[in-house]
């Protein structure tokens, strides 16, 4: 145990002379903090996205699209299609009602409220089931759209993001001016950035005849989901692929959070080699100013091994802080921060909130102390075996 008890009053004794190397040691903290604020921040902006379009998914819900079709975009249902995707067993029923809604996705030219840029924004044609399907959807100001009129409701992040679309706004798009007469949450999911009409009046609008694209279906439980697909794979009027919402707003998120990612880890990682590297002068400056101590406590019997442990230990000390504090600034500059992106599965916009996640936080720290780790290394090898005669006779 004795080599334990060296290694703790070496490192002690290395922490309580950082005061006297404030200077260097800022130096490196604040490269570390820097290194991490930008990492959170970025992944941050892919964390909220991909909560935004998870967010909208449940696992009793089941989207049904043409055959081949990666989005709502690519695909088309015929009326009588829809018809018959209501008929399927596994769906719930209210009474004889099935818990579905056949829906048109749009997409409509609106200027963003920031910048006046035009943005392109999904409007989504529902029937009245759709309020059931998804009974996460509240309407939290004016009132629900009267169906088979040009009234809309506008989901919060939507308002937030675009001009124009307030309750009691009008919105001049196709060949009919809509009315806002409501607006919706729905727990921070993709469906806020959505505008909801009616799917007849829609149909109409754009010239779409009877036709949909998708089916939103509510199933009896999450279970139901094989018995339901199967039918609808299997039936010889349809032509159909049937997924969980789940699994569906998943792929959806994939391409662009991925992107993002790879793009945060780069740019940290370019950012970490200048870190790196102050963190490596910052050491070596404690080690050249501490050479004649290190060389009395090798002379009084502390062996290699303390001095090695203790020079590390004060670079990852001080890593830990420059994460934490890179951290503490991420959290408080961009966690909750609300924008909008593309989503480029359907070419819209989506708005979301950055997350600065728990465990966002905790890769940061994680990066942080790799970073003081590979700083301290050579500085603390080299302390290690600086030679006891030659040290003593440094000034």
């Amino acid at each position: 145990m004795g080599w334990i008890r060296q290694i703790v009053a070496v490192t002690m004794l290395n922490l309580r002379t950082v005061p006297k190397r404030i200077g260097p040691s800022i130096v490196a903290i604040v490269g570390i903090a820097g290194v991490v604020v930008v990492l959170v921040a970025v992944l941050s902006i892919a964390e909220g996205f991909r909560a935004a379009m998870v967010g909208a998914g449940a696992p009793d819900r089941a989207i049904v699209m043409r055959s081949g079709s990666d989005s709502e975009m690519t695909s088309g249902l015929s009326g009588p299609e829809t018809d018959i995707i209501k008929q399927a067993p596994g769906l719930a029923r209210e009474g004889r009602a099935p818990v579905a809604s056949a829906e048109l996705f749009v997409i409509i030219d609106l200027p963003k409220a920031s910048t006046g840029t035009s943005a392109n924004v999904p409007m989504r044609g529902i029937e009245p089931a759709a309020f059931d399907v998804r009974d996460e959807v509240k309407i939290v100001e004016g009132r629900m759209l009267r169906f088979g009129t040009n009234e809309v409701v506008v989901g919060s992040a939507a308002a937030r993001q675009f001009a124009g679309v307030t309750v009691g706004s009008s919105i001049a798009s196709g060949q009919v001016t809509w009315h806002v007469v409501g607006l919706f949450e729905s727990g921070g999911s993709v469906a806020e950035t959505e505008l909801w009409c009616d799917a007849r009046t829609l149909q109409g609008a754009y010239r779409r005849g009877n036709s949909y694209q998708t089916v939103l279906a509510r199933l009896d439980t999450p279970d139901s989901f094989g018995a339901f697909r199967d039918w609808l794979t299997s039936n010889p009027q349809l032509n159909v692929t049937v997924r969980r919402e789940t699994e569906y707003y998943a792929a959806q998120s994939r391409t662009l959070t991925n992107l993002i990612q790879t793009i945060g880890f780069a740019i940290a990682g370019l950012m970490a080699i200048g870190a790196v590297f102050g963190a490596v002068l910052t050491m070596y400056t404690a080690v050249a100013t501490r050479a004649r101590e290190i060389a009395t406590l090798r002379a009084l019997g502390f062996n290699s091994t303390a001095v090695l442990v203790s020079v590390l230990a004060e670079s990852l000390a001080l890593a830990a802080l420059g994460g934490l504090v890179g951290g503490l600034i991420a959290w408080a500059g961009f966690n909750g921060y609300q924008t909008s992106t593309m989503n480029f599965q359907t070419f819209s916009q989506v708005a979301f909130a950055f997350r600065v996640t728990p465990a966002l936080l905790g890769l940061g720290l994680i990066w942080a102390l790799f970073m003081g780790l590979a700083g301290g290394l050579l500085p603390a090898v080299r302390a290690s075996r600086l030679p006891i005669a030659q040290a003593l006779r440094e000034l």
